[in-house]
């Protein structure tokens, strides 16, 4: 069928999964084994397609819908950015751009100034690291096996999961084991002891792998992707004092932690550090218009006042994507978006599955911060077998044929509404969650 006819025509989710399946390259997949969901349209928290089917999104897609969909200040900036100005080369100075990165630095810490903008976390990543080396004059990057930090070539490599193995040309990239209580690398039966034992180990990796030819150390300040790891206390302070010891540059990822999710603007915040790079991407501007960017300390960025960077996107700073960071932060201040997500995430939402967790044998963990939870399945909470991936997909399908948008990755449920989720929501989506548990509460022991 025609596109040009399917306008005067009625659309059904098969005439646009059809048109996909005929032209579109997917990532992460095989590609003929494909069903994609089909989205017509979505307002607010909720999204529906072309066959009359709603869903009540806890997914934020790829978390990174924090504002909700067609927030009306953000739509209205960019069609009156679409009217002034619809792009610019990024060595022309813009007022779009200005104003987004003088927002970016007020909600950094003391001592950040300036910031370079990328097309998205991935990129993101990768000039933070090419920042660190060219700055330290070192070489290697460590960063942790249960992270992710994009799919470009240095960022994929820094990425510890095993997306990384087939993609692995970048050179330079040494792996860690972060913490992460529930499935201890360090045996640890306590908080403090996976903290300290963590620590040690990443204490002996730097020395065993030279000090001094450490740029930067890459971590993400709570694991998304991999899992919601959030850090046991003290742990990123005990990297921030590792980092100064040893003269290696800080950078903290906070492409899908940041700007909210957790419930402060920057979820490194409630660990009391202070990074030396901080990357970001997703949540500054809900993911409207891709936009992603490095915010640079001040030591850092006066070191290029007179040292040239080797680095630049014809797309730096684009001034759509600018106009979406500046209505959304405005946005997200004016309605307290920030808080929203930490008095309905961490008790409206965390108490929510903490209740399901006592119901139901089939959740092993429950974890996360603000609007940023994940449930961890298992058929056996003594051995924490993981549930299995087709039980894991046909509990996806469930959810979805019962209204609800899930983030499923392995054996998670991560749980991730727009961080403008209502109590009243949150508890619609959290009785969906229940009933379809039970349905497969057989799998657990």
């Amino acid at each position: 069928m025609k596109l040009a006819l399917q306008s005067e025509m009625a659309i059904t989710n098969d005439d646009v999964r059809q048109l996909d399946r005929s032209y579109v390259f997917h990532s992460w997949s095989m590609q003929g084994s494909l069903n994609p969901l089909v989205i017509a349209g979505a307002k607010g928290c909720e999204l529906w397609d072309y066959d009359g089917n709603t869903y009540l999104d806890f997914s934020s897609q790829l978390v990174n819908v924090n504002i909700g969909y067609q927030h009306p200040r953000v739509l209205a900036a960019m069609k009156a950015q679409l009217e002034e100005l619809t792009t610019i080369a990024p060595a022309t100075a813009n007022l779009a751009r200005g104003e987004a990165a003088k927002r970016i630095v007020d909600l950094a810490p003391e001592g950040f100034s300036k910031v370079f903008f990328t097309n998205a976390g991935a990129d993101a990543n990768e000039n933070a690291m090419r920042m660190a080396r060219m700055y330290t004059g070192r070489d290697k990057i460590f960063s942790a096996y249960r992270s992710y930090h994009g799919n470009t070539g240095s960022a994929i490599v820094a990425t510890g999961d095993s997306r990384r193995i087939p993609n692995e040309y970048a050179r330079g990239h040494v792996h860690f084991f972060n913490p992460y209580l529930y499935r201890s690398e360090f045996n640890a039966t306590t908080e403090e002891e996976e903290c300290q034992r963590a620590l040690a180990h990443l204490r002996r990796m730097i020395e065993c792998e030279g000090p001094n030819s450490v740029a930067a150390i890459l971590l993400e300040s709570v694991p998304g992707t991999a899992g919601i790891l959030v850090p046991p206390k003290g742990y990123m302070q005990g990297v921030r004092a590792l980092a100064d010891e040893f003269g290696i540059v800080l950078i903290v990822d906070e492409v899908m932690a940041g700007f909210g999710r957790t419930g402060s603007w920057f979820a490194f915040e409630q660990d009391g550090i202070v990074p030396d790079l901080i990357t970001f991407a997703k949540g500054v501007n809900a993911g409207y218009v891709p936009a992603g960017g490095v915010i640079i300390s001040e030591k850092i960025s006066h070191y290029f006042d007179d040292h040239f960077f080797a680095g630049g996107l014809t797309y730096s700073g684009h001034p759509l994507a600018m106009s979406a960071i500046v209505a959304t932060l405005d946005a997200m201040k004016d309605e307290k978006v920030v808080e929203n997500a930490a008095t309905v995430g961490d008790g409206v939402l965390r108490a929510g599955l903490a209740s399901l967790a006592q119901k139901h044998a089939l959740i092993g963990d429950v974890r996360g911060r603000g609007m940023f939870q994940a449930l961890e399945l298992v058929t056996d909470r003594v051995t924490k077998t993981p549930v299995a991936a087709a039980d894991m997909a046909a509990i996806k399908g469930a959810l979805l044929q019962a209204g609800i948008l899930p983030f499923v990755a392995e054996n998670r449920i991560h749980v991730v509404p727009p961080c403008t989720m209502s109590a009243a929501e949150v508890q619609k989506g959290l009785a969906i969650f229940d009933a379809v548990l039970g349905e497969f509460g057989s799998l657990a022991k």
